[in-house]
């Protein structure tokens, strides 16, 4: 396939966000965008920007794909990365609405919180962990507007990543001393365990995917800000959700942290 026009582009992230709206999902975008990603991350920024026009607040990054397993499964040797809103955030054991997910699946990982601003695409290591403020652990809620979850790397990316909702719980921690490598993690499923992981899951170190997360942001003009929360990455394999589902999930070294799906 050619390189994608303006004009696919635009249809792709039309689509998507049709299917948002309507809360009915949608066909693939590859159709028209085929396996180019800066197509995929044209369409993802299309949205953003009429979100951010609606309204909604931009405050962070969500970092997908940072399993071996699933970049393997589709053809690709690098994360992805979508926008987080404010209204996308929940408290901790908060009910959240069923109505707000499209074809859930829950997963646990660690969330950064940034103190600084980090602009620069050659950003450091150590750089990173200066700018940031503090750790927590986190349930995302992935959702899919494609339909079945028919996704490639394209599909995803012009999906904003995949991204849905989220819930940060605590206490909150600060790096030193923590082993964000090491940690390990248990997600339960109304009461029941039903993922495991630890933090080398994630591109070896949660803090790995940060970094690439942060020079591949700067290196598109859109750097991440003081106060950005960073979703670093499943810690484990995600779980679908049903209603009235209840998950919650524990790192050692970091905390808890739990939500709840409504029952309609």
């Amino acid at each position: 396939m050619s390189d994608p026009s303006q004009d696919q582009i635009t249809a792709a992230a039309d689509r998507i966000h049709a299917a948002i709206t309507q809360a009915e999902p949608c066909a693939p975008v590859r159709d028209l965008i085929g396996a180019d990603l800066d197509a995929a991350y044209a369409a993802q920024d299309l949205n953003t920007q009429r979100f951010l026009a609606e309204g909604r607040r931009l405050v962070g990054r969500k970092i997908g794909l940072t399993s071996p397993a699933v970049q393997a499964q589709l053809g690709v040797d690098q994360p992805d990365f979508g926008a987080l809103f404010a209204d996308m955030e929940y408290a901790d054991g908060a009910e959240v609405p069923w109505s707000r997910m499209q074809q859930p699946k829950a997963e646990a990982e660690i969330a950064l919180v940034l103190k600084s601003g980090l602009d620069s695409p050659d950003t450091t290591p150590s750089e990173l962990v200066r700018a940031v403020d503090y750790a927590v652990p986190a349930i995302e809620i992935v959702g899919s507007r494609i339909r079945g979850w028919d996704i490639t790397i394209s599909d995803t990316i012009a999906d904003n990543a995949s991204s849905g909702l989220y819930a940060l719980g605590g206490p909150t921690r600060r790096l030193d001393g923590l082993d964000l490598v090491g940690a390990k993690m248990v997600m339960r499923r109304n009461g029941r365990p039903v993922s495991y992981g630890a933090g080398a899951a994630c591109l070896g170190s949660p803090l790995n995917a940060a970094i690439w997360l942060v020079r591949k942001c700067a290196s598109l003009g859109a750097p991440l800000k003081a106060g950005d929360v960073i979703l670093t990455g499943a810690l484990g394999p995600m779980v679908e959700m049903q209603p009235g589902d209840a998950f919650s999930a524990e790192i050692s070294g970091l905390g808890s942290v739990s939500l709840t799906a409504s029952k309609e």
